[in-house]
């Protein structure tokens, strides 16, 4: 799964810590996200998702790989 959760966090000037912090998982764990090798659940996309203030589609897509 492609995201755009890394560049929307800089932007906002937020560390993976804060957004660990307000989501209730680990610096590690959106470290991972960012990196593609952490598929989270729909919960915590959403989550993700709103101290973002975006949308799933903004943040989240699935590639092809077919």
């Amino acid at each position: 799964m492609k995201n755009n959760v890394k560049q929307t966090r800089m932007n906002m000037s937020m560390t993976q810590e804060q957004l660990a912090r307000k989501v209730g998982v680990t610096r590690q764990t959106i470290g991972l996200i960012e990196k593609g090798e952490y598929n989270p659940s729909l919960q915590l996309c959403v989550a993700i998702a709103k101290n973002l203030h975006k949308t799933l589609d903004d943040l989240f897509w699935e590639v092809d790989e077919g």
